[in-house]
């Protein structure tokens, strides 16, 4: 089997994500939830990875990283607790549903939101921005990379437009954390959102937040803390501000031990060999009649994606004939960034999306495309 559909989760992991969540299947206890040795050992664990998230982010501080299920689940805090009614938002049409289906509920209670656009190859068009700032625009909403075509967002560019018009800067980084250097920091980021079951190498179930020191979020989902049971509110320090409820300590453990691997390797060297797989796969694919390729793969800022179409055949098609033929994993349909494909005029075809991992091979790539060119021949 060649595992392709690296985007949507990482499947190959390091062997010690695999043992960090069976030790804390058997050791750990209820964090901030006692003081016998199991729940202070579930502590220094979900300590431990907030801890990780901080350095690889280049955080100020552990308490700046507040863990969830997801991205999803991040982005719905972020959005939900940060504006009222009357406020306006900036976005893109190349954003995930884990963006757009809280901003369209949102849009019921009064919120307002305007979409930048992209050209033909899905590319942002910074120098439109300015058109859609309003006077009660208070954030620009972007995702670190589109999940769809792979295009990077230049989040230089992105920061330097928010600060210039005060505006808070929420990332999506589904697809860059892990996989591409972040300082959050030295780019000036309100709140970043990230999952750990693709580029962080952790279990599925398991993501979160950076919030800047200062800025304050109202909570998703108020109830025990472990702290101030008496207190009728729920307590506003971060990260107990938006962490309700036990937390997922055994998959923490292995996002933890995920992280750690990462920043062991050097999160550049990873990127370089993610890079040059999706550059290999492109270079070997990119002439051949009858394929369509989106995005723009040799733009400076490309997540490890190259996403295709053959003909005028079904991207569903496509990706069965890879996997019952080829046992090829790719991803097919609409990836549910809807706004990306009515602007690629994918919307009825979908695509078939090639995700690379620093744990795939030249060889595996060279069969891929080998496969690509023989369902191009045929089809």
């Amino acid at each position: 089997m060649i595992y392709l559909d690296n985007a949507a989760t990482t499947l190959r992991k390091p062997p010690q994500v695999e043992q960090a969540v069976l030790d804390a299947m058997r050791t750990a206890g209820n964090p901030g939830r006692g003081a016998h040795e199991p729940t202070l050992h579930a502590s220094r664990l979900v300590y431990a990875a907030r801890c990780a998230m901080a350095k690889l982010l280049h955080a100020p501080d552990p308490s700046c990283i507040a863990f969830a299920a997801n991205a999803t689940e991040a982005l719905n805090i972020a959005l939900g607790g940060l504006f009222a009614p009357c406020d306006h938002i900036i976005t893109t049409v190349c954003e995930h549903n884990s963006v757009l289906r809280p901003l369209y509920r949102l849009r019921e209670q009064g919120l307002q939101f305007s979409f930048a656009g992209v050209d033909e190859r899905g590319r942002l068009q910074y120098d439109d921005w300015n058109k859609l700032v309003q006077p009660n625009t208070k954030a620009l909403v972007v995702t670190g990379a589109s999940n769809v075509t792979g295009n990077g967002t230049d989040l230089a560019k992105a920061a330097g437009f928010a600060h210039r018009h005060s505006l808070l800067l929420i990332v999506d980084a589904a697809q860059t954390a892990g996989s591409q250097p972040i300082d959050v920091q030295a780019l000036g980021i309100d709140v970043l959102c990230f999952t750990g079951h693709k580029a962080l190498l952790g279990p599925q179930g398991t993501g979160g937040l950076y919030v800047r020191p200062g800025l304050s979020i109202q909570p998703l989902v108020v109830g025990g803390s472990g702290v101030h049971s008496f207190d009728e509110q729920h307590p506003a320090q971060m990260p107990t501000a938006l962490e309700a409820g036990t937390l997922n300590v055994p998959g923490l453990a292995g996002l933890c031990a995920g992280v750690e691997w990462i920043l062991a390797q050097g999160v550049e060297t990873l990127c370089a060999k993610e890079t040059a797989l999706a550059a290999l796969f492109y270079k070997n694919i990119r002439d051949l009649p009858n394929v369509k390729i989106y995005g723009d793969p040799e733009m400076p800022l490309h997540a490890p994606i190259i996403s295709l179409n053959i003909g005028d055949e079904d991207s569903a098609r496509i990706a069965d004939i890879l996997w019952e033929d080829y046992s090829i994993c790719v991803r097919a349909g609409a990836h549910c960034a809807p706004l990306m494909h009515k602007a690629l005029g994918t919307v009825e075809q979908g695509v078939v999306r090639f995700s690379f991992s620093h744990f795939n091979t030249e060889a595996e790539v060279l069969q891929a495309a080998a496969a690509v060119q023989e369902l191009a021949q045929e089809i």
